[in-house]
């Protein structure tokens, strides 16, 4: 499970779905981005059905892991 704590474009409260990371100012959790590049969506496809998330936090987000992955 990767550590979100240092990806300035996530957050998690427990007011908000439950205490998942979601993208900031939104209620869209983070998972739903990994969930429908895997189901072969495309990150333009996901920003239209989430019109709450910025590219900026996708490529936020993206990165964040990548760098977790290759540093592990």
């Amino acid at each position: 499970m990767l550590d979100w704590v240092n990806c300035p474009e996530v957050e998690r409260t427990n007011e908000k779905v439950s205490g998942a990371w979601v993208f900031k100012g939104t209620r869209v959790p983070v998972r739903a981005l990994f969930e429908n590049l895997e189901a072969s969506a495309s990150i333009e496809e996901f920003l239209e059905w989430f019109p709450g998330v910025k590219l900026e936090q996708v490529v936020a987000v993206l990165t964040h892991a990548e760098q977790s992955l290759t540093e592990a």
